[in-house]
């Protein structure tokens, strides 16, 4: 849950924060691609910096902006290492917001969380490392509720269309009732390097994320009164639209809870259900055959080696490529007597848009007047309404399509 910021947030505009948003692993694909949007998007008037522990694939990255904003010229280079402490603490003394595209977090993230906890920096990140937000709950969360830092995971595909989009559609239907919500995805994507090895290293290691999630369940307060949680209820057939549907077992769910623990608005009982959707049954029976296929070779050393050479890190698809992909999640929300149905949709889910997702939120936690939280947070806590002005004016689409 959220809780209120325990200091004066006026830190953030603190004179020896010399970087309103600093980006942190730009060298990698999906960084990359976070860097490009920042240069063309960011705006005269966000101070902001480049950091990684190679300074010259930085100056190669810096060079590349050049050429979409010659104003990045002058964009500073920060030394960052996670095997160096200091500089990492370096980082987070000398921004208001961090975003870090350096993954598996699992295995690389956890210094820079930290040191945002510390500092009382906000941090924002692209994971879906169940086991990963729940170590750094159990971990930072109580120092970053006294520091004031805002620790916001998932600012990516996952999980900000499912979270927004679930949000979005709570506030059309009446208040201070029960809702249920249901979210379809239907997608066409491709993944890169640091995908597949961060979903390989989710799938080797169940037995983690189980002890991971039930720490933080000894810890996590939860909401007075009121009831959240994630529907197990079979749905063979698409609520909206034709198809057939399979449960998604992503990070989504459980932050879209999250975020229904922490803001009253989602009514005295609310339960939401996460499916992928699919037009013929016998893609859905490949989808279900494929991810156990993937579970039982991820669990096993020698597979699980093979699995991690398919593509390497820093690998993605072209961007020929990327602009073939697409994504459409579709809600159902039902409270009170009244339906809705609403959509969350874009372009190229995995790395454009997530490039999108993550440097907005960045911007938002930076610039917008939003409302006091502190800790580990999700997006709609955190950011809600202002993060999703902020998607529709750079183009993914929130709206209502039927109402009744």
């Amino acid at each position: 849950m959220t809780a209120d910021r325990q200091h004066d947030p006026g830190r953030q505009h603190d004179p020896a924060r010399p970087y309103d948003v600093v980006l942190f692993g730009a060298t990698g694909f999906t960084g990359a691609l976070t860097a490009e949007y920042l240069a063309e998007h960011a705006g005269p008037g966000t101070r902001w910096a480049l950091a990684g522990r190679n300074q010259a694939k930085l100056r190669a990255v810096r060079d590349r902006l050049v050429k979409l904003n010659p104003a990045c010229a002058d964009l500073p280079l920060l030394h960052a290492d996670t095997n160096d402490i200091a500089s990492i603490e370096d980082v987070a003394n000398a921004a208001r917001v961090v975003i870090t595209t350096v993954g598996p977090y699992v295995k690389y993230g956890e210094p820079l969380v930290a040191a945002c906890a510390r500092a009382g920096t906000d941090y924002v990140d692209l994971t879906g490392e169940p086991t990963f937000v729940d170590r750094m709950y159990v971990k930072y969360h109580d120092e970053a509720v006294r520091s004031g830092a805002r620790i916001v995971h998932a600012c990516g595909f996952d999980s900000i269309p499912h979270d927004l989009g679930a949000y979005f559609t709570v506030k059309q239907l009446p208040e201070g009732v029960p809702i249920h919500v249901e979210g379809f995805l239907r997608i066409r994507g491709d993944a890169s390097g640091g995908t597949l090895h961060s979903a390989i290293g989710i799938f080797g290691d169940p037995a983690g994320m189980i002890r991971a999630e039930r720490e933080r369940r000894r810890l996590e307060d939860r909401p007075a009164g009121r009831r959240v949680r994630v529907s197990r209820r079979p749905a063979p057939r698409a609520r909206v639209g034709d198809g057939w549907t399979l449960p998604l077992p992503t990070i989504d769910p459980q932050i879209v809870v999250r975020s229904a623990a922490a803001l009253d608005r989602y009514g005295p009982d609310f339960s939401y259900g996460h499916y992928v959707a699919v037009k013929r049954l016998a893609t859905a029976a490949g989808m279900a055959a494929g991810s156990g296929a993937l579970l039982a070779l991820s669990a096993l050393p020698p597979t699980r080696s093979l699995l991690l050479r398919l593509r390497a890190p820093g690998e993605g698809p072209s961007e020929e490529e990327r602009a073939k992909h697409w994504f459409s999640m579709k809600f159902a929300g039902e409270g009170g007597g009244e339906r809705v149905v609403t959509e969350v949709a874009g372009g190229d889910p995995g790395y454009g848009e997530t490039a999108k997702m993550l440097a907005e939120s960045a911007l938002c936690l930076a610039h917008d007047d939003l409302p006091e939280t502190a800790g580990q947070v999700t997006t709609a806590t955190a950011m809600g309404d202002a993060l999703i002005d902020r998607l529709t004016r750079a183009g993914i689409v929130f709206r209502v399509l039927r109402t009744g």
